[in-house]
């Protein structure tokens, strides 16, 4: 009687499954962001603004998983293109917003769809409860070790 192996310590880590995950389903993905003229980072700047009201700078690197002096130097090229603008904070001068321009907006809204489309054919083998059920766990997972808002 044969008794299979147990899985090797990263093939069963979860971690180490979401850190594959994304990568690979990220990849296929960032040939399109460069074929349409943009940078990883750029399309993650661009992806979190639209849609969004005014956040900090210090937010948007939270959420785009870069570092704060990283997105200062995007966003000084995206302002220059017309993609963005920064607005003071009446309440904390010390904090800087961000939000997406028209311009900006007309540019991400193609990529949009197309990543729309991209993580549609990914979650299609799993059926649609499946997929839903998938993005609420992770969703879930963010939402309770996320750090606190500042």
């Amino acid at each position: 009687m044969s008794t299979s192996a147990p899985p090797c310590f990263v093939d069963d880590y979860l971690p180490a499954l979401l850190a594959q995950a994304s990568h690979l389903i990220s990849s296929e993905f960032h040939q399109v962001v460069s074929d349409n003229g943009f940078t990883v980072s750029e399309w993650r700047v661009l992806a979190t603004l639209q849609d969004r009201d005014p956040i900090s700078v210090g937010r948007l690197a939270q959420i785009t998983l870069l570092k704060t002096s990283t997105v200062t130097r995007i966003l000084d090229r995206m302002e220059a293109d017309g993609y963005v603008e920064r607005l003071a904070n009446p309440e904390d001068r010390r904090v800087t917003r961000v939000r997406i321009t028209e311009s900006g907006a007309k540019v991400v809204a193609d990529l949009v769809n197309l990543a729309l489309a991209h993580e549609r054919r990914v979650l299609e083998p799993f059926g649609l409860e499946r997929a839903e059920t998938l993005k609420s766990t992770l969703r879930h997972i963010i939402a309770l070790h996320a750090p606190p808002a500042r």
